[in-house]
């Protein structure tokens, strides 16, 4: 276990993708409490929100990787959250991403994944990474899609009523 192993920060033209920090924790629990959780846990207290920040932030501690918070260079404020994880019971890696209230349609999640899923191929040897979705999250499937990402309706997942979709392979650059 390494908690320093691979906690580099990734820059794009307007975003900075970081690993979590304990000031980070108010951002989350408010997404995890809003209804823009709805899909990926919402949370019914705070409790379980923080809980939920802190599996993301422990995620970089067992594995020296994870989930960045992502903010506008300028900023330190999240604004999202966008990277791999693989918790213990996801049969893949998975590129997973979190876009907080006020960032709609300004392609940020987009921009945060692309950088995000090169860092991993390149970075981790990764040949793949998917995305589990709840169907009802039209959101994130067009995002899935936009990213090259293709249903994949033969692979395991975490819930079965998810659906995934499989990135591209580092082969196929964005």
């Amino acid at each position: 276990m390494s908690a320093t192993a691979d906690m580099q920060v990734i820059e794009t033209d307007r975003l900075v993708l970081r690993p979590p920090k304990a000031s980070d924790k108010d951002a989350y629990i408010d997404f995890f409490l809003s209804d823009r959780a709805t899909y990926v846990g919402q949370a019914s207290n705070r409790y379980q929100a923080w809980k939920t920040f802190a599996m993301e932030a422990g995620h970089w501690f067992l594995h020296g990787w994870g989930p960045w918070v992502v903010t506008r260079k300028g900023s330190d404020q999240a604004i999202g959250s966008v990277g791999p994880w693989h918790p213990e019971d996801f049969p893949e890696r998975e590129l997973g991403w979190l876009a907080f209230a006020g960032t709609e349609g300004q392609g940020i999640a987009f921009e945060a994944a692309i950088a995000a899923r090169a860092h991993d191929y390149r970075t981790h040897g990764a040949q793949t990474l998917v995305s589990y979705i709840d169907p009802e999250n039209e959101r994130s499937i067009r995002l899935a899609e936009r990213l090259g990402a293709v249903r994949d309706d033969a692979a395991a997942r975490p819930d079965p009523i998810d659906l995934v979709y499989r990135h591209p392979s580092p082969e196929v650059r964005k």
